[in-house]
């Protein structure tokens, strides 16, 4: 999602009423995040790989009690105990000298059939200690499984803004089931209209106010204006509603396999994408600490670009974005497109998959590498010629990394988004639609323009057919492996 720079708004002030979105006055530009990381065990949709656990059978426990005791009273000198009672029950116990330890060690390690009965140590991260059940996560290389038996509100933040992700989108980010729910195992994030929640005049002269009071409802992203506007004759508030949902609290990845299986949303001017964005800026703002799309698409089925290539849901891009700042970016260089004959990404579920190395990155779609990207020696600031392009005096922001792949050699959060429309270029002036853009990337009207045209494209996002699920992004599985 390409971030491009704001323009004057309009400081209107008018009546308030409230919401999930409430309505708001003032404009003020602040944003933060703060981020941990969370395991996941492949048994279930939304588990913890800590606490894995199987009941052990009796003779593992009362053998390895026996054999830990024997084994820690001589001092930890002695393993017969810890080798031999309940099968492996006393190792620790041996070890340590301690009759604790031993019963620990038994209750831990024992076992009669290789029923694991706890984790050990260290078996939290990946690679896993010897000790440890090797057949389930992590051990098994699987750190994330996402099956959407729930939507698990500890694993997905809702992203609450109207700040348009920079890109001066039509839609604001809701946390509403009307936007984002699971069902039959599968993900929707579906675009409604703002109209519907606050009615039509609301769009040209009501506040919208989305800071919130409490944590579940604080507006994530102030930035662009995101957490209050005012419609007015000429500027309209946000028309579209949709979801944004990313990992951002709960898990980040360095290296390793990622797979993502969706289907693509049908409908005019909708930008479907499965992303990810920097644990932490290690090298400094956007676009120096990188940025991974796995998957962007438009919805429009009738779209050419000025050279007459597909730009519509039948086509599909994936990008690496990377400069030492903005507006500088080397993106052309990491960015392969890919159009389907006869079908459309909306027809049914496909696959996007990257291997994540410490030396290079490959990009698959339904197993099929489509990109690798490998910097060379010289790292991405000698691959993208910035000295040439900045001058001799220019800085490597990447200069004291001892990775050649810097900014991607740090972690990694995962997003999943339905953005509408929006003034950045990804909907170009220069490409050809039908029906035809409504609106002017120049134009300060742009969001008043998109509205004015909703009898062009609301039809073909098919909100009576099928609960309007044609127009939704939906997403079957996520899994990550670490290497």
């Amino acid at each position: 999602m390409v971030k491009m720079a704001a323009f004057t708004p309009h400081t209107e002030r008018s009546r308030s009423v409230s919401s999930d979105s409430t309505l708001y006055t003032g404009w003020r530009r602040r944003h933060s995040t703060t981020t941990t990381q969370a395991t996941t065990t492949p048994q279930s949709t939304t588990t913890t790989a800590q606490t894995t656990t199987t009941a052990a059978p009796s003779g593992g426990i009362s053998g390895g009690i026996s054999g830990g005791t024997s084994g820690g009273t001589s001092g930890g000198t002695t393993l017969t105990g810890g080798t031999t009672g309940g099968t492996t029950g006393g190792i620790t116990g041996g070890i340590t000298g301690g009759i604790t330890g031993g019963i620990t060690g038994g209750i831990t390690g024992g076992t009669t059939g290789g029923t694991v009965f706890g984790i050990a140590a260290n078996c939290n991260e990946y690679p896993c200690d010897p000790a440890c059940d090797q057949t389930v996560a992590p051990c098994n290389g699987l750190i994330f499984e996402e099956n959407w038996d729930k939507l698990d509100f500890d694993r997905w933040q809702h992203e609450l803004t109207m700040s348009g992700g920079g890109n001066w989108e039509f839609q604001m980010y809701v946390n509403n089931r009307s936007n984002s729910y699971v069902r039959d195992n599968t993900l929707f994030i579906k675009p409604t209209l703002t109209s519907d929640k606050y009615g039509e005049a609301a769009l040209s002269s009501e506040v919208v106010d989305m800071w919130g009071m409490s944590p579940a409802d604080q507006c994530t992203g102030n930035a662009f204006w995101g957490c209050q506007r005012t419609g007015t004759g000429t500027n309209y508030i946000n028309p579209a509603r949709s979801a944004r949902l990313r990992s951002v609290n709960s898990f980040a990845f360095k290296y390793g396999k990622i797979e993502v299986e969706a289907k693509l949303p049908t409908g005019d001017w909708l930008w479907p994408a499965i992303w990810m964005l920097p644990k932490h800026n290690s090298y400094g703002q956007w676009p120096a600490s990188g940025e991974i799309d796995l998957m962007e698409s438009r919805g429009n089925k009738n779209g050419r670009t000025a050279q007459g290539e597909s730009i519509g849901v039948d086509s599909m891009g994936t990008t690496m974005h990377w400069g030492p700042y903005w507006p500088v970016n080397g993106y052309a260089k990491t960015h392969v497109t890919r159009t389907l004959s006869g079908e459309t990404f909306g027809d049914r579920f496909h696959k996007w998959g990257l291997e994540w190395t410490e030396n290079d990155m490959t990009f698959f779609l339904d197993d099929q590498e489509i990109m690798k990207a490998d910097p060379g020696p010289g790292g991405f600031w000698e691959y993208g010629e910035f000295s040439q392009q900045l001058g001799p005096n220019a800085q490597n922001p990447w200069q004291y990394s001892n990775s050649k792949l810097a900014p991607f050699d740090h972690e990694f959060y995962i997003i999943l988004n339905l953005a509408v429309g929006g003034t950045n270029g990804f909907f170009s002036d220069q490409d050809t639609f039908s029906p035809g853009k409504p609106w002017n990337n120049e134009s300060p009207t742009a969001f008043k323009d998109f509205w004015m045209a909703k009898n062009q494209w609301y039809p073909t996002w098919n909100a009576d057919v099928n609960n309007g699920e044609d127009a939704a992004l939906q997403v079957k599985t996520i899994r990550v492996w670490k290497y």
